[in-house]
Protein backbone atom coordinates (compact mmCIF):
# COMPACT_ATOMS: atom_id res chain seq x y z
CA UNK A 1 0.00 0.00 0.00
CA UNK A 2 1.12 3.30 -0.97
CA UNK A 3 -0.32 6.77 0.43
CA UNK A 4 -2.48 7.08 -2.48
CA UNK A 5 -6.21 5.98 -2.48
CA UNK A 6 -5.98 2.54 -3.17
CA UNK A 7 -8.75 -0.09 -3.82
CA UNK A 8 -7.67 -1.60 -0.39
CA UNK A 9 -7.62 1.69 1.26
CA UNK A 10 -10.76 2.62 -0.03
CA UNK A 11 -12.55 -0.47 0.96
CA UNK A 12 -11.16 -0.12 4.46
CA UNK A 13 -12.60 3.36 4.60
CA UNK A 14 -16.12 2.55 3.31
CA UNK A 15 -16.26 0.07 5.99
CA UNK A 16 -14.97 2.59 8.89
CA UNK A 17 -17.54 4.38 7.24
CA UNK A 18 -20.80 2.69 7.79
CA UNK A 19 -19.38 0.40 11.27
CA UNK A 20 -18.69 3.90 13.03
CA UNK A 21 -22.13 5.12 11.33
CA UNK A 22 -23.87 2.57 13.68
CA UNK A 23 -22.50 4.15 17.09
CA UNK A 24 -22.59 7.88 16.17
CA UNK A 25 -26.50 7.64 14.95
CA UNK A 26 -26.80 5.48 18.10
CA UNK A 27 -24.87 7.99 19.49
CA UNK A 28 -27.09 10.97 18.58
CA UNK A 29 -30.57 9.31 18.76
CA UNK A 30 -30.24 7.79 22.59
CA UNK A 31 -29.66 11.01 24.07
CA UNK A 32 -32.33 12.87 22.33
CA UNK A 33 -34.84 9.52 23.72
CA UNK A 34 -33.95 10.07 26.77
CA UNK A 35 -34.57 13.78 26.89
CA UNK A 36 -38.03 13.21 25.48
CA UNK A 37 -38.76 10.38 28.05
CA UNK A 38 -37.78 13.13 30.71
CA UNK A 39 -34.78 12.31 31.25
CA UNK A 40 -31.95 14.87 32.83
CA UNK A 41 -29.20 16.10 31.41
CA UNK A 42 -26.81 14.05 33.94
CA UNK A 43 -28.42 10.81 32.77
CA UNK A 44 -27.70 12.22 29.25
CA UNK A 45 -24.04 12.92 29.94
CA UNK A 46 -24.32 9.08 31.91
CA UNK A 47 -25.62 7.53 28.88
CA UNK A 48 -22.88 8.98 26.62
CA UNK A 49 -20.08 8.58 28.93
CA UNK A 50 -21.11 4.73 27.93
CA UNK A 51 -20.30 4.68 24.36
CA UNK A 52 -16.74 5.18 25.75
CA UNK A 53 -16.60 2.84 28.84
CA UNK A 54 -16.06 -0.55 26.71
CA UNK A 55 -13.14 0.96 24.95
CA UNK A 56 -11.37 1.92 28.22
CA UNK A 57 -10.99 -2.07 29.31
CA UNK A 58 -11.05 -3.68 25.97
CA UNK A 59 -8.62 -0.81 24.07
CA UNK A 60 -5.43 -2.88 24.94
CA UNK A 61 -6.76 -6.47 24.81
CA UNK A 62 -7.86 -5.58 21.03
CA UNK A 63 -4.88 -4.02 21.07
CA UNK A 64 -2.83 -7.31 21.86
CA UNK A 65 -5.50 -9.34 19.91
CA UNK A 66 -5.22 -7.21 16.27
CA UNK A 67 -1.32 -7.62 16.80
CA UNK A 68 -1.46 -11.62 17.19
CA UNK A 69 -4.83 -12.00 14.82
CA UNK A 70 -4.23 -9.03 12.03
CA UNK A 71 -7.19 -6.79 10.70
CA UNK A 72 -10.37 -9.77 9.56
CA UNK A 73 -11.16 -10.87 12.87
CA UNK A 74 -11.52 -8.00 15.15
CA UNK A 75 -13.66 -6.78 12.76
CA UNK A 76 -15.96 -9.71 12.06
CA UNK A 77 -16.69 -9.48 16.57
CA UNK A 78 -16.79 -5.68 15.93
CA UNK A 79 -19.85 -6.02 13.33
CA UNK A 80 -21.42 -8.53 15.27
CA UNK A 81 -21.73 -6.45 18.44
CA UNK A 82 -22.34 -3.43 16.73
CA UNK A 83 -25.80 -4.77 14.97
CA UNK A 84 -26.49 -6.03 18.74
CA UNK A 85 -26.63 -3.26 20.18
CA UNK A 86 -28.41 -1.12 17.95
CA UNK A 87 -30.55 -3.82 17.64
CA UNK A 88 -31.15 -4.02 21.00
CA UNK A 89 -32.35 -0.52 21.12
CA UNK A 90 -34.69 -1.42 18.50
CA UNK A 91 -36.64 -3.97 20.20
CA UNK A 92 -36.37 -2.03 23.73
CA UNK A 93 -36.28 1.53 23.57
CA UNK A 94 -35.98 2.07 26.84
CA UNK A 95 -33.13 4.01 28.87
CA UNK A 96 -31.00 0.68 30.65
CA UNK A 97 -31.13 -0.57 27.20
CA UNK A 98 -30.26 2.17 25.48
CA UNK A 99 -27.02 1.79 27.89
CA UNK A 100 -26.54 -0.94 27.07
CA UNK A 101 -26.23 -0.21 23.14
CA UNK A 102 -23.84 2.42 24.24
CA UNK A 103 -21.48 -0.21 25.78
CA UNK A 104 -21.82 -2.34 22.70
CA UNK A 105 -21.60 -0.12 19.99
CA UNK A 106 -19.13 2.31 21.28
CA UNK A 107 -16.59 -1.13 22.26
CA UNK A 108 -17.58 -2.22 18.94
CA UNK A 109 -15.98 1.19 17.10
CA UNK A 110 -13.15 1.28 19.20
CA UNK A 111 -11.84 -2.17 18.41
CA UNK A 112 -12.41 -1.79 14.77
CA UNK A 113 -10.39 1.19 14.57
CA UNK A 114 -7.50 -0.56 16.89
CA UNK A 115 -7.40 -2.99 13.72
CA UNK A 116 -7.65 -0.44 10.98
CA UNK A 117 -5.52 2.18 12.21
CA UNK A 118 -2.30 -1.06 12.87
CA UNK A 119 -2.91 -2.60 9.31
CA UNK A 120 -2.80 0.90 7.72
CA UNK A 121 0.06 2.14 9.69
CA UNK A 122 2.29 -1.14 9.15
CA UNK A 123 1.25 -0.81 5.65
CA UNK A 124 3.02 2.53 4.96
CA UNK A 125 6.75 2.79 4.07
CA UNK A 126 7.57 6.66 4.80
CA UNK A 127 6.40 9.46 7.52
CA UNK A 128 5.02 11.00 4.50
CA UNK A 129 2.65 7.97 3.61
CA UNK A 130 1.76 7.73 7.08
CA UNK A 131 0.45 11.17 6.87
CA UNK A 132 -1.41 10.64 3.51
CA UNK A 133 -2.97 6.59 4.89
CA UNK A 134 -4.08 8.51 8.28
CA UNK A 135 -5.71 11.55 6.38
CA UNK A 136 -8.01 9.14 4.16
CA UNK A 137 -8.22 6.89 7.16
CA UNK A 138 -9.83 9.46 8.86
CA UNK A 139 -12.14 10.04 6.23
CA UNK A 140 -14.23 7.30 7.25
CA UNK A 141 -14.98 8.58 10.66
CA UNK A 142 -15.70 12.16 9.65
CA UNK A 143 -18.30 10.96 6.93
CA UNK A 144 -19.37 8.54 9.67
CA UNK A 145 -20.00 11.47 12.03
CA UNK A 146 -22.53 12.85 9.27
CA UNK A 147 -24.18 9.98 8.12
CA UNK A 148 -24.93 8.57 11.59
CA UNK A 149 -26.79 11.38 12.94
CA UNK A 150 -28.19 12.67 9.73
CA UNK A 151 -29.58 9.09 9.07
CA UNK A 152 -30.87 9.00 11.98
CA UNK A 153 -31.95 12.02 13.03
CA UNK A 154 -34.18 12.21 9.52
CA UNK A 155 -35.83 8.68 10.50
CA UNK A 156 -36.55 9.92 14.10
CA UNK A 157 -38.83 12.73 12.46
CA UNK A 158 -40.69 10.51 9.68
CA UNK A 159 -40.69 7.06 10.97
CA UNK A 160 -40.08 7.13 15.33
CA UNK A 161 -37.05 6.04 17.05
CA UNK A 162 -37.35 2.08 16.77
CA UNK A 163 -37.40 2.65 13.21
CA UNK A 164 -34.42 4.72 13.55
CA UNK A 165 -32.47 2.37 15.83
CA UNK A 166 -33.40 -0.99 13.54
CA UNK A 167 -31.94 1.51 10.35
CA UNK A 168 -28.72 1.51 11.92
CA UNK A 169 -28.27 -1.58 13.13
CA UNK A 170 -28.27 -2.76 9.44
CA UNK A 171 -24.56 -0.74 8.71
CA UNK A 172 -22.08 -2.61 10.15
CA UNK A 173 -23.36 -5.16 7.46
CA UNK A 174 -22.12 -3.14 5.01
CA UNK A 175 -19.19 -2.88 6.85
CA UNK A 176 -18.49 -6.42 6.35
CA UNK A 177 -19.46 -6.27 2.67
CA UNK A 178 -16.31 -4.05 1.76
CA UNK A 179 -13.66 -5.75 4.57
CA UNK A 180 -13.69 -9.33 4.07
CA UNK A 181 -11.86 -9.85 1.08
CA UNK A 182 -9.10 -7.57 2.04
CA UNK A 183 -5.65 -9.22 2.68
CA UNK A 184 -4.30 -9.63 5.66
CA UNK A 185 -0.42 -8.20 5.98
CA UNK A 186 2.31 -10.58 7.39
CA UNK A 187 2.67 -11.34 10.95
CA UNK A 188 5.06 -9.04 12.72
CA UNK A 189 7.54 -11.10 15.18
CA UNK A 190 8.96 -9.67 18.36
CA UNK A 191 12.62 -8.95 18.49
CA UNK A 192 14.59 -11.98 20.45
CA UNK A 193 16.11 -12.51 23.74
CA UNK A 194 13.37 -9.41 24.82
CA UNK A 195 12.19 -9.27 28.26
CA UNK A 196 8.09 -9.43 28.07
CA UNK A 197 7.28 -5.49 27.54
CA UNK A 198 4.12 -3.78 29.64
CA UNK A 199 1.82 -1.44 27.61
CA UNK A 200 2.42 1.20 30.61
CA UNK A 201 6.60 0.77 29.53
CA UNK A 202 5.29 3.52 26.30
CA UNK A 203 4.72 6.32 28.44
CA UNK A 204 8.70 6.16 29.67
CA UNK A 205 9.08 8.24 25.98
CA UNK A 206 8.59 11.97 26.68
CA UNK A 207 7.15 12.37 22.95
CA UNK A 208 4.60 9.77 23.39
CA UNK A 209 3.18 11.00 26.81
CA UNK A 210 3.09 14.68 25.36
CA UNK A 211 1.14 13.85 21.99
CA UNK A 212 -1.16 11.51 23.91
CA UNK A 213 -1.75 14.54 26.35
CA UNK A 214 -2.58 16.81 23.00
CA UNK A 215 -4.55 14.35 21.87
CA UNK A 216 -6.68 14.26 25.23
CA UNK A 217 -7.43 17.91 24.78
CA UNK A 218 -8.62 17.74 21.61
CA UNK A 219 -10.72 14.88 22.06
CA UNK A 220 -12.38 16.69 25.00
CA UNK A 221 -13.74 18.91 22.59
CA UNK A 222 -15.58 16.40 20.30
CA UNK A 223 -17.23 14.93 23.77
CA UNK A 224 -18.30 18.90 24.76
CA UNK A 225 -19.56 19.55 20.90
CA UNK A 226 -21.46 15.85 20.88
CA UNK A 227 -22.79 16.84 23.90
CA UNK A 228 -23.53 19.80 24.14
CA UNK A 229 -24.95 20.60 20.56
CA UNK A 230 -28.83 18.08 21.29
CA UNK A 231 -28.85 19.38 24.56
CA UNK A 232 -28.65 22.85 23.25
CA UNK A 233 -30.73 21.54 20.25
CA UNK A 234 -33.44 20.54 22.51
CA UNK A 235 -33.29 23.90 24.81
CA UNK A 236 -33.90 25.85 21.88
CA UNK A 237 -37.00 24.01 20.02
CA UNK A 238 -34.52 22.22 17.55
CA UNK A 239 -35.82 19.26 15.54
CA UNK A 240 -34.01 16.00 15.50
CA UNK A 241 -33.09 16.33 11.82
CA UNK A 242 -31.70 19.83 11.89
CA UNK A 243 -29.41 18.68 15.06
CA UNK A 244 -28.41 15.86 13.03
CA UNK A 245 -27.46 18.37 10.21
CA UNK A 246 -25.23 20.91 12.40
CA UNK A 247 -23.46 17.61 13.80
CA UNK A 248 -23.14 16.64 10.43
CA UNK A 249 -21.68 19.95 9.06
CA UNK A 250 -19.38 19.19 11.88
CA UNK A 251 -18.41 15.69 10.17
CA UNK A 252 -18.73 17.05 6.13
CA UNK A 253 -15.33 19.81 6.81
CA UNK A 254 -13.67 17.64 9.18
CA UNK A 255 -13.90 15.02 6.44
CA UNK A 256 -13.00 17.64 3.85
CA UNK A 257 -9.85 18.90 5.46
CA UNK A 258 -8.76 15.40 5.48
CA UNK A 259 -9.55 14.92 1.73
CA UNK A 260 -6.98 17.64 1.21
CA UNK A 261 -4.12 16.72 3.49
CA UNK A 262 -2.75 14.15 1.50
CA UNK A 263 -1.95 16.14 -0.88
CA UNK A 264 -0.15 18.33 1.55
CA UNK A 265 1.09 15.96 3.33
CA UNK A 266 4.88 16.20 2.54
CA UNK A 267 4.44 20.11 3.39
CA UNK A 268 2.82 19.16 6.93
CA UNK A 269 4.72 19.10 9.78
CA UNK A 270 2.52 17.35 12.85
CA UNK A 271 3.27 19.56 15.40
CA UNK A 272 2.22 23.23 13.56
CA UNK A 273 -0.85 21.24 12.58
CA UNK A 274 -1.88 20.22 16.28
CA UNK A 275 -1.01 23.61 17.83
CA UNK A 276 -2.90 26.01 14.84
CA UNK A 277 -5.75 23.50 15.82
CA UNK A 278 -5.91 23.95 19.28
CA UNK A 279 -5.76 27.68 18.86
CA UNK A 280 -8.07 27.56 16.28
CA UNK A 281 -10.65 25.39 18.92
CA UNK A 282 -9.87 27.91 21.44
CA UNK A 283 -11.52 30.81 19.80
CA UNK A 284 -14.45 28.65 18.57
CA UNK A 285 -15.48 27.91 21.42
CA UNK A 286 -15.32 31.06 22.74
CA UNK A 287 -17.29 31.76 20.11
CA UNK A 288 -20.18 28.90 19.83
CA UNK A 289 -21.99 29.79 23.53
CA UNK A 290 -22.93 33.37 22.11
CA UNK A 291 -25.08 32.08 18.85
CA UNK A 292 -28.28 31.17 18.85
CA UNK A 293 -29.92 30.36 15.27
CA UNK A 294 -29.26 27.02 13.57
CA UNK A 295 -27.36 28.55 10.59
CA UNK A 296 -24.71 30.04 13.82
CA UNK A 297 -24.57 26.64 15.00
CA UNK A 298 -23.66 25.12 11.64
CA UNK A 299 -21.16 27.64 11.25
CA UNK A 300 -19.50 27.05 14.48
CA UNK A 301 -19.97 23.33 13.98
CA UNK A 302 -18.25 23.64 10.58
CA UNK A 303 -15.27 25.67 11.47
CA UNK A 304 -14.93 23.18 14.39
CA UNK A 305 -14.52 20.12 12.22
CA UNK A 306 -12.42 21.93 10.08
CA UNK A 307 -9.56 22.14 13.04
CA UNK A 308 -10.46 19.33 15.13
CA UNK A 309 -10.49 17.05 11.75
CA UNK A 310 -6.66 17.82 10.92
CA UNK A 311 -5.72 16.21 14.06
CA UNK A 312 -5.59 12.51 14.29
CA UNK A 313 -3.79 12.17 11.33
CA UNK A 314 -1.26 14.19 12.66
CA UNK A 315 -1.51 12.09 15.52
CA UNK A 316 -1.53 9.13 14.15
CA UNK A 317 1.67 9.78 11.78
CA UNK A 318 3.87 10.85 15.10
CA UNK A 319 2.07 7.80 17.06
CA UNK A 320 3.43 5.18 14.27
CA UNK A 321 6.81 6.76 13.99
CA UNK A 322 7.90 6.93 17.69
CA UNK A 323 6.88 3.02 18.52
CA UNK A 324 7.94 -0.12 17.88
CA UNK A 325 6.22 -2.12 14.90
CA UNK A 326 6.02 -5.02 16.95
CA UNK A 327 3.91 -2.81 19.25
CA UNK A 328 2.11 -0.47 16.89
CA UNK A 329 -1.27 -2.73 18.09
CA UNK A 330 -0.34 -1.59 21.85
CA UNK A 331 0.27 1.99 21.37
CA UNK A 332 -2.84 2.77 19.58
CA UNK A 333 -4.72 0.47 22.31
CA UNK A 334 -3.15 3.28 24.59
CA UNK A 335 -4.11 6.24 22.63
CA UNK A 336 -7.51 4.72 22.61
CA UNK A 337 -7.43 3.83 25.86
CA UNK A 338 -6.09 7.14 27.13
CA UNK A 339 -9.05 9.71 25.38
CA UNK A 340 -12.11 6.79 26.49
CA UNK A 341 -11.51 7.03 29.74
CA UNK A 342 -12.03 11.02 29.53
CA UNK A 343 -14.70 10.47 27.33
CA UNK A 344 -16.12 8.64 29.84
CA UNK A 345 -15.67 10.88 33.12
CA UNK A 346 -16.33 13.69 30.55
CA UNK A 347 -19.95 13.57 29.84
CA UNK A 348 -20.93 12.91 32.90
CA UNK A 349 -19.00 16.15 34.85
CA UNK A 350 -20.32 18.75 31.32
CA UNK A 351 -23.99 17.55 32.62
CA UNK A 352 -23.71 18.18 36.22
CA UNK A 353 -21.80 21.29 35.00
CA UNK A 354 -24.48 21.97 32.43
CA UNK A 355 -26.76 21.72 35.23
CA UNK A 356 -25.01 24.03 38.07
CA UNK A 357 -23.59 26.73 36.17
CA UNK A 358 -25.18 26.65 32.75
CA UNK A 359 -24.17 24.80 29.34
CA UNK A 360 -22.45 27.70 27.74
CA UNK A 361 -19.73 27.58 31.01
CA UNK A 362 -18.99 24.16 29.77
CA UNK A 363 -17.31 25.56 26.25
CA UNK A 364 -15.56 27.92 27.63
CA UNK A 365 -13.83 26.07 30.38
CA UNK A 366 -12.86 23.77 28.06
CA UNK A 367 -11.47 26.14 25.95
CA UNK A 368 -9.14 27.58 28.36
CA UNK A 369 -7.81 24.67 28.50
CA UNK A 370 -7.28 23.76 25.46
CA UNK A 371 -5.57 27.10 24.64
CA UNK A 372 -3.51 26.50 27.99
CA UNK A 373 -2.25 23.31 26.23
CA UNK A 374 -0.66 24.82 23.21
CA UNK A 375 2.72 25.19 24.38
CA UNK A 376 2.57 21.31 25.06
CA UNK A 377 2.03 21.16 21.73
CA UNK A 378 4.94 23.64 20.74
CA UNK A 379 7.09 20.85 22.77
CA UNK A 380 6.50 17.87 20.28
CA UNK A 381 9.13 19.72 18.05
CA UNK A 382 11.87 17.57 19.68
CA UNK A 383 15.38 16.62 18.03
CA UNK A 384 14.53 12.84 16.76
CA UNK A 385 10.70 13.44 16.72
CA UNK A 386 9.89 12.02 13.41
CA UNK A 387 12.25 9.10 13.85
CA UNK A 388 10.86 5.50 12.72
CA UNK A 389 11.60 3.26 15.41
CA UNK A 390 10.89 0.06 12.73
Amino acid sequence: MTGGLNPALARLIAGHVFLQACMAGTRMAAPLLALSDGRSEAAVGVLLALFALTQVFLALPAGRYADRHGLRRPLGYSVVAAMTGAGLAAAFPIFPVLCVSALLTGGATGAASIALQRHVGRAADTPTQLKQVFSWLAIGPAVSNFLGPFTAGLVIDHGGYRLAFLVLALLPLVCWFWVRTVHELPPVVAPPRQKKARAWDLFADPLFRRLLLVNWFLSSCWDVHTFVVPVLGHERGISASVIGTILGGFAVAAALVRVVMPLLAAQLREWVVIATAMGATATVFAVYPLVHTPLAMGVCSVLLGISLGSVQPMVMSMLHQITPEHRHGEAVAMRIMAINASSVTMPILFGLAGSVIGISWVFWIVGGMVAGGIRVAFRLEAPGAAHHKR
